[in-house]
């Protein structure tokens, strides 16, 4: 799991992309949302990592900005910038389970979740659309999520994960992930494209990914709040 994780969250000494999320309610209604994700490490896979994301549409978005501090061992420091209020709001360890600007992702599925938060067994190994992989069993040592476990297909490869089942305390599915798309940038394996689907609201959420950059030397300080109000253009367009 600490290569999947590696892998998925962690990939090269930062990250720049501009992110198109489609929103599609169960009668075929799409809401659009589209903003630009940074993402540097600080220290080893597995550890420190800040996040800044700018929203450029809808209008009811546009100016929106999103910040995650994630933490080793204890609970991640999220705000986001509201343009409309002109107010920083600090959002709650307990929200991390609530869907993330209202797709189908929770913030937590945005900016990864600490393994050591869960117990994880191996089920199988797997051929998941021609690749072998491993089928992975998470459960929750908490009830701080709103799922009882979680199985992912892990491709034995690239350790991204292709596929995840998300289980309510019902033992009912109740999301599904897909990797959609994988593409090597700069030697790294990344999921360009990928969806979640509500199986119970019907909701599904797409999301691709373009301009993906690695390694591009974000500044320390651009993941600092008085950024959130005033973003850098140099990073943002």
């Amino acid at each position: 799991m600490e290569k999947s994780q590696a892998a998925f969250f962690y990939p090269g000494k930062d990250f720049s992309a501009r992110v198109d999320m489609r929103l599609i309610s169960k009668g075929g209604k799409e809401r659009m949302r589209e903003l630009k994700m940074l993402r540097k490490n600080f220290g080893k896979p597995g550890g420190n990592q800040k996040y800044f994301m700018y929203f450029f549409r809808p209008a009811d978005v546009k100016g929106m900005t999103f910040m995650v501090y994630k933490y080793p061992g204890r609970d991640d420091d999220r705000w986001l910038f509201i343009p409309a209020l002109n107010m920083v709001r600090r959002i709650a360890a307990r929200d991390k389970a609530s869907s993330f600007v209202g797709s189908d992702f929770t913030y937590e599925d945005v900016s990864g979740r600490d393994i050591d938060d869960d117990t994880h067994e191996l089920l199988k190994e797997d051929v998941l659309d021609g690749k072998d992989c491993y089928v992975i069993k998470s459960t929750p040592k908490k009830r701080d999520v709103n799922y009882s476990y979680k199985i992912s297909w892990i491709d034995k490869k690239s350790f991204l994960p292709l596929k995840e089942e998300y289980f309510d305390m019902r033992g009912e599915l109740s999301r599904v992930f897909t990797a959609d798309k994988v593409q090597t940038i700069k030697g790294f394996p990344t999921i360009t494209k990928r969806s979640m689907r509500n199986l119970q609201s019907g909701h599904r959420t797409e999301v691709t990914f373009t301009e993906v950059a690695y390694n591009v030397g974000l500044p320390d300080n651009l993941f600092s709040e008085r950024f959130l109000k005033r973003v850098p253009q140099k990073w943002i367009k």
